[in-house]
């Protein structure tokens, strides 16, 4: 892979990231449960370092990280309605939001996995870091279904 497209890819992820971390955090003080609260601020700060781990390869690989997030910063793909649903307080509605920011993110990971052939090192943090997000889309999506 060239580097041109490495690097295409990780912003792509660093801007995945980045409305994850803006997302849950979000969320995290909409919903009053505490235990929610807690899981919500640690999937925020997981995504913030992915974001720094992201961006040191892109400055390691001679590029500009991703400073923004995606649509200069508002929140997009699976994120977009998170914003209308916290200011309706429901909790189960905040969680399935959640899992759908989670689709987005496994989404862009699995896509950047198999699109592309990044240099080992990298490969290496980006399938780590896709295991963390399956692992985090599986427990959101499980709190949803129990919420149902």
């Amino acid at each position: 892979m060239d580097a041109e497209r490495a690097l295409d890819v990780l912003n792509e992820l660093i801007e995945t990231c980045r409305d994850g971390e803006q997302g849950f955090r979000t969320a995290a003080e909409a919903v009053t449960e505490p235990h929610l609260q807690g899981l919500f601020r640690a999937y925020a700060e997981q995504r913030a370092e992915f974001v720094a781990e992201l961006s040191a390869e892109v400055r390691r690989l001679g590029g500009d990280p991703d400073r923004r997030g995606s649509v200069a910063g508002s929140l997009h793909r699976g994120w977009m309605n998170i914003r209308s649903v916290v200011s309706g307080g429901n909790q189960a509605a905040i969680v399935a939001e959640a899992e759908r920011g989670e689709d987005s993110a496994r989404a862009a990971y699995e896509r950047a996995l198999r699109e592309s052939t990044l240099p080992p090192g990298i490969a290496g943090i980006v399938e780590r870091q896709a295991a963390r997000v399956r692992e985090a889309h599986d427990r959101v999506r499980a709190l949803r279904e129990r919420a149902a």
